[in-house]
């Protein structure tokens, strides 16, 4: 009976946050979204700049009726409905950060453990970390044409060096008491590795795949500028060269919502993979 306060009194918590608070933030922010789109369609009734640089919102939910072809029998933008263009760039981002965490996991895990894998790979991750990745795009067309493979490949790129800084970072800053107590009661190497190493550096290497997971998505219309007409960057591109301004805004805001939902996703897994952070 005494556990029965505590729970209703952590049923009104979200997070950490209380529940009032937390319903009060997500008022403001609808709030500033309400009012982001107020002034856009103020601007836009102003005609301060032509419909063709900035169209109204109006225009641009008439871009997602279409594009979405609800029943409008129009086949989408250029052939393809935006449901199918944003899922061929959602398998292009899943590939490429799949092999790409996994990479920075397997390479971070050995620098963290081994100074010298550190010593010899760091100068690499950290070099390849600062390239753009349009400055290495060329180069992987030219090594693996113009198919899918230089597009994953560019996205795998572009998300292994977080996940390999913050897997390294994570490993080397694990308590060494954990450690040697661990090994004190007979673990392995893979059971220290498994057991210690791992769960207390996992939330840091969550944050180092959030951040891979959200430049590997913006890196996706760079990918698609080579034969990526069937995902959603081709389309944005596309409508570019033709000044199809409300449909490279539509790109845009699918892009970023889609990014959001993700990076949500992948906030609510850290937190509950690791639910004492922020409480101790």
């Amino acid at each position: 009976m005494r556990n029965a306060p505590d729970r209703r009194c952590a049923r009104k918590y979200i997070h950490g946050v209380p529940k009032i608070q937390a319903s009060r933030w997500l008022l403001v922010r609808l709030s500033a979204i309400a009012a982001l789109f107020l002034v856009w369609q103020l601007v836009a009734l102003a005609q301060i700049w032509p419909a063709a640089v900035l169209p109204s919102p109006g225009q641009v939910w008439r871009q997602l009726l279409s594009t979405s072809d609800f029943g409008n029998g129009q086949g989408g933008y250029a052939g393809s409905t935006l449901v199918e263009r944003l899922g061929v760039s959602l398998r292009r981002v899943g590939y490429g950060c799949f092999y790409g965490v996994l990479l920075g996991l397997v390479l971070g895990l050995a620098m963290g453990l081994v100074p010298v894998v550190r010593a010899v790979t760091e100068p690499a991750v950290a070099f390849l970390r600062a390239l753009p990745p349009l400055a290495y795009l060329s180069l992987l067309v030219i090594w693996f044409g113009i198919d899918e493979e230089p597009k994953v490949y560019l996205l795998m790129i572009a998300a292994f060096p977080p996940v390999a800084v913050a897997a390294a970072a994570a490993v080397s800053g694990v308590n060494r008491q954990y450690v040697e107590a661990a090994q004190a009661l007979g673990a392995t190497a893979l059971d220290v590795i498994r057991a210690v190493i791992l769960p207390a550096s996992g939330p840091e290497i969550l944050t180092g795949v959030r951040l891979a997971v959200g430049i590997a998505y913006s890196s996706v219309v760079a990918a698609e500028t080579v034969n990526g007409a069937d995902g959603i960057g081709g389309m944005v591109l596309n409508a570019q060269r033709f000044n199809q301004t409300a449909v490279v805004i539509l790109g845009l805001f699918v892009i970023g919502i889609t990014g959001l939902v993700i990076d949500s996703l992948i906030v609510a897994a850290q937190r509950a993979l690791s639910p004492w952070r922020g409480r101790a």
